[in-house]
């Protein structure tokens, strides 16, 4: 079940490649920009929105807090 969505402001990556890392059921790194990139998300404004299933919470609350930009965020959907 998704009950949690994972915000990216994408813009601000520096492409450390942390939640990569963490989360690789989430995040894939885009060859062409060198940021990471949210998988299958959809871009609100100047930020990524996406839905993350349960079992992936807690990789992507880790990606959340090692992220040096402090640009991911987990949420309750």
């Amino acid at each position: 079940m998704k009950s949690r969505k994972v915000i990216h402001k994408r813009a601000t990556c520096i492409g450390c490649n942390s939640c990569v890392f963490l989360a690789p059921q989430t995040w894939e790194m885009d060859t062409k920009t060198g940021k990471s990139k949210l998988i299958n998300a959809v871009k609100k404004g100047d930020l990524y929105v996406g839905e993350i299933y349960d079992c992936d919470v807690e990789a992507n609350k880790r990606a959340e807090k090692a992220c040096p930009m402090r640009i991911i965020k987990v949420e309750k959907a």
